[in-house]
């Protein structure tokens, strides 16, 4: 990735805009006062309600529909871990090659997978240009966390590469069924 920041504004340029943010991020002032007791509203602006949505469920081997999940920020933070908080409602993201399913080499199905979501419906995309890139962020599609992101460099057969935060992810090993 570094190259690619090289060839668009040079070495220097780059790390200038680096220390320019990271100076940014300390001094950031965080959240202001009420807003963390408010659902995120949803992207078009409408009132929320309910919503529902399909999705491609593993356990029932088909498409189910469900419900939106809207929380507030206190709720969230109740249910999560401060990792898991931090990194799917803050945009968070965890040291590379410190994920906990970095050496699992089980078979089974991650939540969302590596590279190819089990389902299109699952999950949804936006564009990312936070942090002086441009990438594509991966948000769970039932209650918008943020998961990771998706590149195009790969394995086959999809040429996508899910970045997904351990932290985000479920892992349900495969059953044998004697095949």
């Amino acid at each position: 990735m570094e190259r690619w920041m090289e060839r668009e504004m040079g070495r220097g340029e780059f790390l200038r805009n680096i220390l320019l943010l990271a100076g940014t991020v300390l001094l950031d002032p965080g959240i202001p006062a009420g807003a963390a007791e408010r659902p995120a509203a949803p992207n078009d602006g409408k009132p929320m309600g309910n919503e529902t949505i399909k999705i491609y469920s593993d356990a029932r081997e088909g498409y189910v529909m469900v419900e939106k999940i809207r929380k507030t920020d206190k709720e969230w933070k109740a249910q999560l871990t401060p990792e898991q908080y931090q990194i799917t409602r803050k945009k968070g993201t965890e040291r590379a090659g410190t994920g906990k399913y970095l050496n699992n080499h089980e078979k089974g199905i991650y939540r969302p997978s590596f590279y190819e979501p089990i389902a299109e419906e699952n999950v949804r995309t936006q564009d990312d240009s936070s942090w002086l890139m441009k990438r594509i962020e991966v948000l769970c599609r039932r209650c918008d966390a943020h998961l990771g992101h998706v590149f195009d460099d790969g394995p086959k057969p999809t040429g996508l590469r899910y970045c997904i935060n351990s932290a985000a992810l479920d892992f349900a090993k495969a059953e044998k069924t004697g095949k």
